[in-house]
């Protein structure tokens, strides 16, 4: 089964099903673009690895009941009284937990240069926390050489990363080449739109091939069968607008 939506599926976004997405498509635009590259260049599926310790990390709790010994205390006791009325309060505490985020790699077979890096954003690249500060100095360290940086961003939530635009859509995906900074090129687009094709550039001179995401993600939407694990009774997290709610509905109805 498709999927309802003719660009993003909102329902995707939904940090129950990102993860999986986000790996999924990783492998979709790998293999695809494999097959548009010369043998001059090769794709590498690459690994971030930090610790996260953020609100939303996993949390434990302290146990309800503390054991204690010691000489049982008389009633007449005021010191023994006051020492039985402290009881442990239940509290949680944040576990550093591992994350590992996958982004790729355009390399040149005969110098092993990385001549692009693809990265697809995660919910923790666009929070506050240790997964946007990880990336953020990822981010700098491309900006900052002569390597390619196709940036994608299918996420609603979250604060997208500074681009000096007044439209910055729903969504978006930032070409930067490395020849050419500061200057990128920003394509927008809004939940009601489909994924705009866009150029993935290489060494100078050198034919770019096309990315076309839309069919990656519906193929990943398929092959996933999100269609059986979304309830769409249910409205989309994170919520949409009020406008995107009511044209969303009207969409969902006309495909029931």
């Amino acid at each position: 089964m498709r999927s309802p939506f003719p660009g993003i599926n909102p329902y995707l976004e939904n940090p129950e099903f990102w993860s999986a997405v986000h790996n999924r498509l990783i492998v979709a635009i790998a293999d695809d673009l494999v097959d548009r590259l010369s043998e001059k260049y090769r794709v590498e599926i690459e690994k971030r690895t930090y610790f996260s310790s953020d609100e939303e990390s996993v949390l434990v709790g302290i146990p309800d009941v503390a054991v204690v010994t010691g000489k049982k205390a008389e009633p007449t006791s005021t010191i023994a009284t006051l020492s039985l009325s402290v009881q442990p309060e239940k509290v949680t505490i944040p576990i550093a937990e591992e994350v590992n985020e996958r982004y790729l790699e355009i390399r040149e077979i005969a110098t092993g240069t990385v001549v692009t890096a693809i990265e697809i954003l995660s919910p923790k690249n666009k929070r506050p926390g240790e997964g946007r500060n990880t990336y953020e100095r990822k981010r700098n360290q491309v900006l900052a050489s002569a390597t390619h940086l196709v940036e994608i961003d299918l996420l609603r939530g979250g604060k997208p990363f500074p681009i000096s635009s007044k439209n910055l859509g729903d969504y978006r995906i930032l070409i930067c080449r490395g020849d050419r900074r500061p200057t990128g090129e920003l394509y927008a687009f809004s939940l009601r739109q489909s994924i705009p094709p866009v150029p993935i550039p290489l060494m100078p001179g050198e034919a770019e091939p096309i990315l076309n995401l839309q069919p990656l993600l519906d193929r990943v939407y398929q092959k996933g069968r999100y269609y059986l694990a979304i309830d769409y009774t249910k409205p989309p997290q994170p919520p949409l607008s009020e406008q995107d709610t009511q044209w969303m509905e009207v969409l969902l109805r006309e495909q029931a």
